[in-house]
């Protein structure tokens, strides 16, 4: 068995941390197995639980990947909105989750112009990587940020 040489200890200490906020278990595993085994992210999984805007301003992630329901439930959309309204995380990049694919387009120009990034379900893999990776890097460099 090899031992992890200095560099790659340095860039596990310095792995971007990604928050993935789903109510279903199941789909917060996979996402773990995918952003943390695969891609060697740091991963927090979450659900939907009061008081979970003060818990992302305290953790700060490079990037947030929340599942929106479409219907009753708009906690997603509260967060989203939240999250944008305050100063602490406005800059925080996202990526919004949904099966709700026609009300999902209805506001993706909206969403996209705000530096909301959109995937929709079900999708493949190599979309959520393609997406997390452009989020990332467009973080990484201000001259992509949007005044807006």
């Amino acid at each position: 068995m090899r031992q992890a040489t200095d560099e790659q200890k340095v860039s596990k200490k310095t792995a971007k941390h990604i928050l993935v906020i789903n109510d279903t278990q199941e789909i917060l595993e996979l996402f773990s197995v995918i952003l943390h085994d695969e891609m060697g992210f740091e991963v927090t999984l979450d659900s939907y639980r009061p008081r979970i805007l003060d818990a992302i301003k305290e953790m700060q992630p490079d990037l947030i990947i929340s599942d929106h329901v479409f219907g009753e439930e708009k906690v997603g959309w509260q967060l989203l909105q939240s999250l944008k309204m305050d100063r602490a995380t406005a800059n925080i990049p996202m990526i919004i989750c949904s099966a709700a694919i026609k009300d999902l387009k209805e506001i993706e120009g909206h969403l996209t112009a705000r530096d909301v990034g959109v995937l929709y379900k079900p999708f493949d893999v190599d979309e959520l990587i393609s997406l997390v990776n452009k989020k990332l890097q467009d973080a990484a460099d201000p001259a992509l940020h949007h005044n807006g």
